[in-house]
Formats: C-alpha cells, sequence, structure tokens
C-alpha cells in the first residue's frame, strides 16, 4: 500500500532554540507534518525534538540524522526511547554512519566499517527497544546485560541513511526506510526502488532533505551553491555515491582540482547543470514544482533545508513560500 506524502521541514529553525514555540506552530499551520533534527556541529538532534514535542503536538518528529558512532550504545536506546515516550506514535529515529569528517576528525571516533556500525546500531536498538535485556555480540560492539528502564508506548520508527546499494538494502531489509539526500528528483527512483526491492515489494519509507533556496537571483545563487557542493561532494563517500549516479564525469574536474589544492579551480569546474540538479532553485512556484517531482519518483516524506544561497532572502517568507498552504 501506498504511503501517504509527508512534507517535512528541517529544524532546527534560525534563531535561539527557546524563540521556536511560535514558528513550530505556524510550521502546522502551514501545512508541514514532519520535522527532521540534523547532528553535525549545531543543536544536537534530540533537544530541538524535545521541545517541540512539548510545544507542537502536530508535528511528527524524526532525526535526519544521530551518526551511528558518536553516543555509546546504551545512551544511543536510552535517548531515542526517552524521546519515544515524550511523542508516543510521532517520533521516527534515523541513524546513519554519517562522515569521516564528522566521526573522525571532529569527534576522535575512528570510522571504520561503517556498514557493519550503522547495521549493528540498528539491530541492538531493535532488541533493546523490544524490552529484553541484550547480552549480545554484535560485529562492531558488544553489550552484556543492558535493559531499557523505560519502554515507550510505541516503539519508534527506525530509518537508515543510505547512499550506494548496500546500505539502501539494508534500510529496506533491516529498516522501515530510508533517509536520502544531495541527490536530484530523477536519481530519486533508482534509490527508492533498491530500497522497496530489498524490503521485498513492501513500500518503505524515503525521507529525502531537499535543499532549496526560492530565489531568481540564479547566478548568485548558483556560486553560492558551488561551496556547498564542493564541501559535501569531496566528501568520499559522496564522491563515490555521485559516480554511481552517473556523475563522475561531470564532477571530474571539481575532483582533480581539489585534490590539487586549487579551489577556486575546483569551484569553476562544477557545472550549472549539477547545480541545478542538486539545489532546488526559482521562484517559488517553480521550486513547489521541482519538489513535488521527488515526491513523484518515491519521497515519501520531505526535509525542506532551505539554504541562504540569495543574501537578500528571507528564510520565514521561504518557509512561508514553500509550504503546502501556498500551493
Amino acid at each position: 500500500m501506498a504511503l501517504s506524502i509527508r512534507p517535512g521541514m528541517t529544524v532546527p529553525l534560525p534563531g535561539p532554540l527557546h524563540s521556536h514555540e511560535a514558528k513550530l506552530h505556524e510550521l502546522a499551520e502551514l501545512g508541514y507534518t514532519d520535522i527532521w533534527s540534523a547532528e553535525a556541529d549545531g543543536a544536537d538532534a534530540f533537544t530541538p525534538l524535545a521541545m517541540a514535542a512539548a510545544w507542537e503536538p502536530r508535528l511528527r518528529l524524526g532525526t535526519a540524522i544521530v551518526p551511528a558512532y558518536t553516543r555509546s550504545p546504551a545512551l544511543f536506546a536510552q535517548s531515542v526511547a526517552s524521546l519515544a515516550d515524550a511523542a508516543p506514535g510521532r517520533f521516527a529515529i534515523g541513524v546513519g554512519s554519517s562522515s569521516n569528517v564528522i566521526v573522525e576528525r571532529w569527534n576522535g571516533v575512528p570510522f571504520e566499517e561503517p556498514y557493519k556500525k550503522v547495521r549493528d546500531v540498528v539491530r541492538f536498538l531493535n532488541d533493546s527497544l523490544s524490552g529484553k535485556k541484550v547480552k549480545q555480540k554484535y560485529d562492531t560492539f558488544e553489550v552484556n546485560g543492558f535493559r531499557l528502564g523505560i519502554l515507550p508506548e510505541q516503539k519508534p520508527q527506525i530509518l537508515i541513511a543510505a547512499l550506494r546499494e548496500g546500505m539502501l538494502r539494508l534500510a529496506g531489509r533491516e529498516a522501515d526506510g530510508a533517509i536520502i539526500n544531495w541527490l536530484s528528483a530523477s536519481d530519486v527512483s533508482t534509490v527508492a526502488g533498491v530500497v522497496n526491492a530489498a524490503g521485498g515489494g513492501e513500500d518503505k519509507e524515503i525521507v529525502c532533505r531537499i535543499f532549496c533556496c526560492p530565489s531568481e537571483n540564479t547566478e548568485v545563487v548558483r556560486a553560492s551553491a558551488r561551496f556547498a557542493i564542493a564541501a559535501y561532494m569531496n566528501v568520499p563517500v559522496y564522491a563515490a555515491f555521485h559516480e554511481w549516479m552517473g556523475r563522475g564525469e561531470a564532477l571530474h574536474g571539481m575532483w582533480q582540482n581539489w585534490k590539487a589544492g586549487d579551489r577556486k579551480a575546483a569551484l569553476a569546474e562544477i557545472p550549472d547543470e549539477v547545480v541545478d540538479d542538486l539545489v532546488v532553485h526559482g521562484s517559488p512556484a517553480e521550486c513547489r514544482s521541482k519538489i513535488q517531482a521527488y515526491f513523484d519518483n518515491g519521497v515519501t516524506t520531505s526535509s525542506l533545508a532551505i539554504l541562504p544561497l540569495d543574501p537578500d532572502l528571507d528564510h520565514w517568507q521561504a518557509v512561508r513560500d514553500l509550504s503546502p498552504a501556498a500551493g
């Protein structure tokens, strides 16, 4: 059975966390159904959602994503159980490998065997959320006698952040769906197809972070977007993903110049069509149409991430302009 479409927004929103209550109410009024937190160098993934759980009961809450490496297994399970208990039936935990930069450089944790690590964390969460005492040796860690002291009324959905086929198949096989990002609308059918096939034909949730800048200042947006694209596409996991997506030739010049240390030349080598594929921009109506293409190709839940690529962009007006109410 096809899943219903869920329009969502990335949080935290701009401004201090304590100032977001009214904005979360407005998100729900505008027709957004979900909010999805990220975790890199800003707020942690759980705090903004915990505040939203208390403030706005109409919104579903999700993490996209929590790195599998940066919390111990027991603490990870406690955090998940606590938020699921605070927001029964409306929390989904998204787990991913993150990247070598975030895990190894910023957190000092070896970025080893990412596929196995994500798989093991997902298996441990399923084990611990069953309420049983976990005494298990997983491939990447061992848990000896842990039992959750708090069990949520409803077990949260577990989603896996995935890029290439191995992790996509894992998401379909052992989780409730996948979280994807930095891809075009036309790429979605490929990745969603892998997830759903691995799930035995069952429709799985496909959550997509979609990077947006509703601005017709095209050249300014493209120039700024190149910095964001270069920052991600030179990370090995994203480079490999876009090779698989068929952008190897288009991004070859950027990769070569980046490796040579010529950042300016690397940015100049990113073709306009790659920018336009990966970042939604244009008038609000054009952006809404492009976002709809992601849904048409297999996304079930969006997590719009509004990028300040145009200095004249009003972030909150962009939230309104891209909302279901505006459509």
